[in-house]
């Protein structure tokens, strides 16, 4: 990156920069009403939402509009800062500056997500903001999830519906030209040559075997049934299902040999 970054008509290099000691009487001075000291803070900051902005450069958004953005969950984090949790800015400023900017692609995808899922999602969403204000950290699904009053798998499923997708193809390293693609890293282990021909195998000699011969196994390894509960839900015998499934077993040990 270069000293200089011209973003929505700020020249970055030109944004001042101060120590953690100014930083931290600027931000009392601002929870005093000091609106001076507070444009000088919010620019004094302004880079942490380039920085962020930066990790969205690979997408094919306007980066102007990612920095406006950003900047909005800029002032949302020094409206809400509690000087008295004792922690860095940065590291209460930077969630929210991310979180925010999320919101914007989520809200801009072409992706259609179902209005109860995605009422779930935004509620959800304004609860990690609000007790990220109060925890003075990103709150864990768990917790939003007591917060809000509703199941854990709910929240989760909400969040990760309004998600953005990534591309298979979107390069590891975006500063790198000749970066490999995120696909080339992932390997689908379910999908081995070796489970697929095994696959086919069990295929193969499920059909050759009779119809109930064919229920007793599926029932049995899986549904994960007893003998017992198999021989009562077929009408037969516990030694009749004994029997049927062994016979089921060594018809199909032959197409593995």
């Amino acid at each position: 990156m270069s000293n200089k970054v011209v973003i929505c008509g700020v020249d970055t290099s030109t944004l001042p920069k101060f120590s953690a000691a100014e930083l931290a009487e600027l931000m009392s001075r601002l929870k005093q009403g000091d609106e001076d000291a507070k444009q000088k803070f919010i620019y004094g900051n302004m880079r942490l939402v380039l920085s962020v902005v930066q990790r969205f450069s690979n997408r094919k958004e306007n980066m102007d509009d990612l920095f406006q953005v950003g900047c909005v969950g800029l002032l949302k984090a020094v409206e809400n800062f509690d000087m008295s949790l004792n922690v860095k800015f940065s590291t209460y400023a930077v969630p929210m500056i991310i979180g925010e900017i999320r919101r914007f692609l989520r809200d801009n995808s072409a992706i259609r997500v179902s209005r109860s899922l995605r009422d779930i999602a935004y509620r959800a969403l304004q609860s990690r903001e609000r007790l990220g204000a109060t925890l003075q950290r990103e709150p864990t699904l768990e917790e939003i999830a007591l917060d809000l009053d509703t199941p854990y798998r709910q929240v989760a499923c909400a969040l990760d519906a309004i998600s953005e997708p990534m591309s298979l193809s979107e390069p590891l390293y975006s500063d790198d030209p000749d970066a490999t693609e995120l696909g080339e890293h992932i390997a689908d282990a379910s999908n081995t040559d070796e489970k697929w021909i095994n696959n086919m195998s069990i295929h193969d000699a499920l059909l050759s075997l009779a119809p109930r011969e064919k229920k007793i196994l599926l029932l049995r390894y899986y549904r994960g049934k007893t003998q017992v509960e198999v021989s009562e839900e077929i009408g037969i015998s516990q030694a009749q299902v004994s029997r049927l499934e062994k016979n089921a077993l060594n018809i199909v040990k032959k197409f593995f040999v």
